[in-house]
């Protein structure tokens, strides 16, 4: 009889346990989950996306009991990464940060060659809000939304506004007001710049009459007073810029469909278990100190919903988009 000695006792049985997780279809009836999960960012290292998944990483782990893996998959405006996630298996350990950009605008403007809808993924959770505020130079004769929207109406094809590229909140957001007020999208001159950066700037120096622009990029300059406000696309009132009156409260509700947004999504049909798991996940990183401070540094507003609420939420801007592109002629296929 062979004995083996130095080895502390139960090293073996350890041993075993570690070699047979790693047999194939072992790992997946274990309860879920059972091994780290990818998550992918379909945007550079850097944006608001990437920050809302690398925070949502950090704090989904600790739940999880598992590593929470970031990986970007950049290209196409998020298409590249989107459809590696909708072509994954549906087994929970392929997750997408999806962003209004990638999920609802993309498939809208480009249906042709998007290889994908915005009902091709299993929804998760929204996690955050992104808002846009329409803003103006403090020197600006419109002092509100409805000294814009007279000028608009009195002048049309007069005013122009700044944003980052037609498929963008930048670009939407004044084409659905234009499509409120009854006016066509050639009503107003749309000029185009690299990013949200510039969009902003370009009105700070008047080369625009307004923009509606992320609050992310402008955050700084509104609170210096070097823009005026006009609304904000959130359903509630900022809590650092309170004076903002909503899209609301203005009478223009179908605005809130222009809110840039982070959510997740899964590839379609994926396991019951995986979404519970991540939905109860979701639900308690929504009362996390740290992950609520994360958003602050990006300028999202935390805003978790449950996959029912997701699905309708998303299905809602979705129909808002579609209507507006095919009234606006707006595809850029």
């Amino acid at each position: 009889m062979i004995r083996l000695t130095g080895i502390p006792p139960g090293a073996f049985a350890r041993a075993a346990i570690c070699m047979l997780a790693t047999i194939p279809g072992l790992a997946s009836a274990q309860a879920y989950p059972a091994k780290p999960v990818q998550l992918i960012v379909p945007f550079s290292v850097g944006g608001d996306a990437d920050m809302a998944g690398r925070n949502l990483s950090a704090a989904a782990q600790g739940v999880l009991g598992q590593p929470v893996v970031v990986i970007n998959k950049a290209g196409a405006n998020g298409a590249i990464g989107s459809a590696a996630v909708k072509n994954a298996a549906p087994d929970g350990y392929t997750l997408l940060v999806g962003r209004i950009g990638s999920q609802v605008l993309l498939p809208a403007l480009q249906p042709k060659t998007t290889p994908y809808t915005s009902k091709d993924f299993t929804f998760i959770g929204l996690l955050e809000l992104n808002p846009v505020v329409c803003v103006v130079h403090p020197d600006s004769p419109y002092k509100t939304v409805g000294d814009l929207a007279q000028a608009l109406k009195a002048n049309p094809g007069k005013l122009n506004y700044s944003h980052s590229g037609p498929a963008t909140v930048q670009n939407l957001a004044p084409q659905l007001l234009l499509s409120n007020l009854g006016l066509k999208p050639e009503a107003v001159v749309s000029v185009p710049y690299k990013g949200g950066n510039e969009v902003a700037l370009a009105v700070l120096s008047k080369e625009v009459d307004f923009a509606c622009n992320n609050l992310s990029s402008m955050t700084g300059i509104l609170a210096g007073g070097k823009l005026r406000a006009l609304l904000t696309t959130t359903p509630e009132r900022l809590a650092q810029f309170p004076d903002i009156p909503t899209a609301r409260e203005l009478g223009l509700a179908q605005l809130e469909a222009v809110i840039g947004w982070s959510g997740l999504f899964g590839p379609p049909g994926m396991s019951r278990e995986a979404l519970d798991k991540w939905a109860a996940v979701l639900q308690q990183i929504a009362k996390d100190p740290k992950w609520i401070a994360g958003n602050a540094n990006f300028g999202g507003i935390p805003h978790v919903l449950s996959p029912v609420d997701t699905e309708k939420y998303v299905s809602q801007g979705a129909s808002i988009y579609a209507d507006l592109v095919a009234k606006a002629g707006l595809q850029v296929n």
